[in-house]
């Protein structure tokens, strides 16, 4: 495997994002095992606990397409640590509440998660800690240039496996 320098890293903030992204999730997805929860599960439990967000709210704060939504929540219902009801104002929607469990699941990961955090950001002077996160929120933080996906109009698109198989 060819290693990059850090002046070809430091180049290259799309590979620096994916890279630490990719090794955060994998260290939460193992740290959380032992809850059962994978940190999809977990964010998406830990913004419905405040309550009254309907499905398709839950997706657009968790960053998540409506059909991983579905299956995220039927495995967390499945679980016991979350239901749908349905909505007051729109029978339509259906409401995401937490169950008992799922707060107390919530609360343990959110504890295992934050020791992962303070792991990953424990190599850093927590004046470069508060600088990185400062810096970070600037950027996705709401009006941050990278707070919004906004489709590109333009975008190649990949073939589908169909069309490009050979009859």
């Amino acid at each position: 495997m060819a290693v990059r320098s850090d002046d070809e890293i430091r180049g290259d903030l799309s590979y620096l994002f994916d890279k630490a992204s990719q090794a955060l999730a994998v260290r939460m997805t193992a740290a959380l095992a032992e809850l059962d929860i994978t940190p999809r599960g977990y964010c998406v439990l830990s913004k419905a606990m405040p309550g009254e967000l309907t499905q398709g709210e839950l997706a657009e704060i968790a960053l998540l397409d409506k059909t991983t939504m579905v299956v995220t929540l039927d495995h967390l219902e499945g679980a016991g640590l979350a239901r749908r009801t349905p909505s007051r104002t729109d029978r339509r929607a259906r409401i995401v509440e937490t169950t008992e469990e799922g707060d107390r699941v919530v609360t343990t990961a959110r504890t295992i998660i934050d020791g992962v955090y303070d792991e990953v950001l424990g190599v850093l002077p927590d004046a470069q800690r508060s600088v990185l996160l400062d810096a970070l929120v600037a950027l996705v933080g709401a009006g941050g240039p990278l707070s919004t996906v906004e489709p590109t109009p333009n975008a190649p698109r990949r073939r589908s496996q169909r069309s490009s198989r050979s009859v």
